[in-house]
């Protein structure tokens, strides 16, 4: 089982976390609501785990221009 980390906005790999024995304590998920584990969280058919975040290009850029908030994807 690997976890797999893309940024939602762009698309780009953000990392993998290749481990048999990690709990979801371990990584926060814990903290998300139902909504935000559906949004953020999918599940593969071969056990790997996919997770949606923010890469830091990404994250600058919705610091730098906060109404881009609203949009699904603003990185083209």
């Amino acid at each position: 089982m690997a976890l797999h980390y893309t940024c939602r906005h762009c698309g780009v790999k953000v990392g993998t976390i290749d481990s048999v024995s990690v709990y979801s304590e371990q990584l926060g998920f814990q903290h998300l609501s139902q909504e935000e584990r559906r949004e953020m969280i999918s599940y593969e058919q071969n056990g790997d785990i996919q997770v949606k975040t923010i890469c830091e290009d990404c994250q600058e850029a919705l610091e730098r221009n906060p109404d881009y908030h609203q949009l699904q994807r603003f990185i083209q």
